[in-house]
């Protein structure tokens, strides 16, 4: 079943996209302002902001909500649903192929993804078979990197690391760890911290 999406287009023709995909319990409105503040004057960027599928998430007492994979241990080493993620994955390449039947260049879409949603955005861009402009990982761990199958076509891909210092529910430690992971597998990666918990601040922004 396709993604429920938020869209929001440039005045002129779209030439660029980014997907931006929201954390545990959230929806796609959670990152609708981003387009007030990211202008880009060479660029007419269409936002897409997916909606998780309603699941119900076992660290949260089974409780149904919007979420991109199930979770079943919150200790550091994060157990989780990979077959849910890999489909949520799935489901955001299938709006990725809509964007470039739709004729935007692949290289001009960048996946952004904020906690579990930065989990999917891994999987999403790394696997992806045609090149990619970027991945942004915002306070996100590498949740599927010991059995990742990544595409050739993104072995270079810009990956932009963001985690807070502060952040009590996934620690900076795992920030730190998918980018030294990931830095290890030759990617070009920029890691980069703020004084700040489980969000986005103003100067990230």
């Amino acid at each position: 079943m396709a993604l429920e999406v938020i869209k929001h287009e440039p005045q002129h023709a779209a030439d660029a996209v980014i997907i931006w995909l929201h954390g545990l319990g959230a929806s796609g409105n959670d990152f609708v302002p981003m387009t007030e503040h990211l202008q880009f004057p060479n660029a007419n960027i269409r936002f897409l902001f997916p909606h998780a599928p309603q699941l119900p998430v076992t660290i949260n007492q089974g409780m149904v909500m919007p979420a991109w994979y199930d979770i079943t241990d919150i200790s550091i080493d994060r157990k989780i649903d990979s077959e849910q993620l890999r489909a949520s994955a799935a489901q955001v390449q299938q709006l990725i192929d809509e964007q470039i039947e739709q004729g935007i260049d692949s290289r001009r879409i960048i996946i952004a993804g904020f906690s579990q949603g930065g989990a999917v955005g891994y999987e999403v861009a790394l696997t992806y078979p045609q090149r990619l402009g970027g991945l942004m990982a915002h306070s996100t761990y590498f949740a599927t990197a010991s059995d990742i199958k990544a595409s050739d076509a993104n072995r270079d891909l810009p990956l932009l690391i963001q985690h807070g210092t502060q952040d009590p529910v996934v620690p900076e430690s795992l920030g730190k760890k998918a980018a030294q992971d990931l830095t290890s597998r030759g990617y070009p990666v920029t890691y980069q911290t703020y004084p700040m918990p489980h969000s986005l601040c103003l100067e990230q922004v």
